[in-house]
């Protein structure tokens, strides 16, 4: 009978505890702020020739219009996960005809990049350049989208071993399967802009909020 009553309290006590413990927090996913709007310090421009002026106006990062790419490449991307992450930022095409945003970002490797491009080949072409050596005009990634002159959109990427995926504003444009598919930049200017980078062609943008996410 002893036995039994130790057996009781002790079971009653390891409960007790174990409702007691606490749960461990969940982990948040961690954040960069690539650009704020404070200042440029953390970006470099890349001038191939030809290429518009970076400045900072108003709280904003302004990609001035050039005879071909201009744009800018973050200094710090080695400290920033090359896989399973999400880079989202606001961006507005102020004057031109073709991509206001062209986002070079890594797939596994500071040396294995694309690019996302939003209003490529006068105008309205989005998609990933490249993908098994085509460009965005003309791989499965590219789509027509309308953008107006001096109006913000919301663009997201996400990179996964698998898949890549774009949204811009509330619309998902990009749904791309990657497992055994190559992905590279396209050859030529574009690859001064690696491992990642905002650029423009022959056209002024506006961007801002601009930050990075690990995935869980």
């Amino acid at each position: 009978m002893k036995k039994i009553l130790t057996l009781t309290l002790f079971l009653s006590l390891a409960l007790l505890s174990a409702q007691d413990t606490p749960k461990p927090a969940e982990t948040a996913p961690k954040e960069w702020v690539l650009f704020s709007g404070k200042s440029l310090d953390d970006w470099e421009t890349v001038d191939i020739g030809g290429s518009g002026m970076v400045e900072m106006e108003g709280g904003l990062m302004i990609i001035n219009q050039g005879d071909s790419l201009s744009g800018v490449v973050y200094k710090k991307a080695t400290e920033l996960p090359l896989i399973n992450y999400e880079i989202s930022l606001q961006a507005k095409r102020l004057q031109g005809v073709d991509f206001f945003c062209g986002l070079t970002f890594p797939v596994g490797g500071l040396k294995t990049c694309g690019t996302l491009i939003c209003g490529g080949w006068g105008g309205s072409v989005t998609g990933i350049s490249s993908i098994d050596g085509m460009d965005a005009s003309s791989n499965a990634t590219g789509t027509y989208q309308r953008y107006e002159d001096d109006k913000w959109y919301q663009i997201r990427l996400r990179v996964t071993p698998e898949n890549l995926s774009v949204w811009v504003d509330d619309k998902q444009v990009v749904d791309q399967d990657i497992k055994g598919r190559k992905i590279s930049l396209r050859p030529g200017p574009i690859e001064s802009y690696a491992p990642l980078a905002i650029s423009t062609f022959n056209t002024s943008a506006a961007l801002k909020n601009i930050r990075l996410k690990a995935l869980l």
